[in-house]
């Protein structure tokens, strides 16, 4: 179901299941390019990644597990902190160095930026990959018509991955394609598929 933009600018609303979805998701090209941002995502910004209720327990549990992966003023910022905040905006996130990058950051001999608790888990030493608000990123969840819309996230940090997506000819639906399964399912996903494609054939077709 598609419903109206609010205005000419605004994107269309699509009605998928219980979801609504922005259709900037299959509009917008995006492919994350880590040579060039650096990760910025987990440096920059106000906050620490979103976190959802079920994460906060799996990060209590696993940061022995994760901690070898983390630098020491990362470990300590966990440690002094909490494995997750309570923070401004009445929700939970996770625990910063300082105000700036996210306490679970670590660089590579590039100086990029990327997850430890990802390298924890690639190692096969726990079973969750990271939080899913990070994974998902530029896709966040907020709430419009009382559903859960899922939009397209702007944020001046990912202008690499923009151009990337472009010069690859990849949409942000199909480049998020594994977290979109983690999330919402299989099922899901290829209706977004059917979605977005069938928008797109229309279009090459008008």
């Amino acid at each position: 179901m598609e419903r109206k933009r609010h205005s000419s600018k605004d994107p269309a609303i699509y009605e998928i299941g219980p979801y609504l979805v922005s259709s900037e998701l299959g509009e917008k090209l995006f492919h994350c390019d880590l040579e060039a941002c650096k990760g910025a995502c987990c440096v920059e910004g106000d906050l620490g990644a979103p976190l959802e209720t079920e994460e906060l327990a799996i990060l209590d549990q696993y940061f022995p597990l994760i901690k070898p992966y983390l630098r020491p003023e990362g470990a300590a910022a966990v440690e002094e902190q909490g494995t997750s905040v309570f923070d401004f905006t009445y929700k939970y996130s996770t625990p910063l160095v300082h105000g700036k990058e996210c306490a679970y950051a670590i660089f590579d001999e590039k100086g990029i930026a990327k997850c430890g608790i990802q390298a924890a888990w690639e190692d096969g030493v726990i079973d969750f990959k990271k939080p899913i608000s990070c994974h998902l990123y530029p896709i966040r969840e907020e709430s419009e018509y009382f559903l859960p819309l899922l939009r397209y996230d702007r944020w001046s940090v990912c202008s690499p991955a923009c151009k990337l997506g472009k010069k690859l000819g990849i949409p942000v639906y199909e480049f998020l394609r594994e977290p979109i399964v983690r999330k919402y399912g299989e099922a899901f996903y290829e209706a977004l598929e059917i979605v977005f494609q069938g928008k797109q054939a229309a279009g090459d077709n008008a």
